[in-house]
């Protein structure tokens, strides 16, 4: 068995890989990104998840007492997410719906997926994902109600992202995706268990089975996508999986305030 310091030392390792991986907060991992490390910390993400969200939900906060409009505050809580990650996952969004709606063969659509460059694809995907995320968060209005769902939604839209790494290999041999390589099932497992209970603990247990449901059609739906169009996933898709999991937590979240 693992010496208990030794085991600490290396759960520490992986939160800070985590947060180095999916934000640009000043964190550096005692572990190399090599031999799998990437992989075996992605158990993390939901936890890196749940900073960034209640970095988004103090902003609400705030913007609430200052007099903003629900509104106003919801676009300044996203502006903070989006900051916080450096659009990271939006540019995945982005580029995968460029890609995936823009080419002809596998190869040109990888190409285009790698360019920096935005097309109307990626314009129309980030417009929707932003308006509907925004949408969400000012129907819910009220702040406690906001750091909930902002909380779940980054929380389980990343928990999800291990078994998505697992089940659907790499496109190619090279880039992000492929370079963290496949999470183990322990990683799996603990991910998906922590993005369950914080969806159980923001939107009670029948909201939480709905949005694991969402998720998971959605996760399928984009699998598939991802392997008839280019052969598996890319970092590129891995974001878009991510920020259709936000956007599906919150418009459930927001649903179930309309239903109060």
């Amino acid at each position: 068995m693992m010496p208990r310091a030794e085991l600490l030392k290396d759960i520490i390792a992986d939160l800070r890989m985590a947060a180095a991986f999916v934000t640009i907060l000043p964190v550096a991992s005692s572990k190399p990104a090599a031999d799998g490390a990437i992989a075996r910390a992605t158990w993390a993400l939901p936890v890196a998840g749940l900073l960034v969200g209640l970095a988004g939900a103090l902003v609400y906060k705030i913007a609430s007492r200052f007099g903003l409009s629900p509104n106003l505050a919801a676009l300044l809580a996203l502006a903070t997410t989006a900051l916080i990650t450096g659009a990271l996952h939006e540019d995945g969004l982005a580029d995968t719906a460029d890609g995936l709606g823009g080419g002809r063969t596998r190869e040109r659509k990888l190409e285009i997926m790698r360019d920096s460059r935005i097309g109307t694809y990626g314009v129309c995907a980030l417009i929707l994902s932003f308006g509907l995320r925004w949408s969400a968060l000012a129907t819910i209005a009220n702040p406690f109600a906001v750091t909930l769902a902002l909380c779940a939604a980054h929380v389980a839209a990343r928990a999800g992202v291990p078994a998505f790494m697992s089940l659907v290999p790499p496109a190619r041999p090279d880039g992000l995706s492929a370079s963290a390589g496949a999470p183990p099932g322990r990683s799996v497992a603990i991910a998906f268990a922590l993005g369950t209970v914080a969806l159980a603990l923001a939107l009670g247990p029948g909201k939480a089975l709905a949005g694991l449901i969402l998720l998971s059609l959605a996760g399928f739906m984009l699998a598939r996508l991802a392997i008839r169009q280019i052969g598996g996933q890319t970092g590129d898709i891995l974001g878009a999986f991510e920020q259709l999991g936000e956007i599906l937590i919150l418009l459930v979240a927001a649903a179930f305030q309309m239903g109060r």
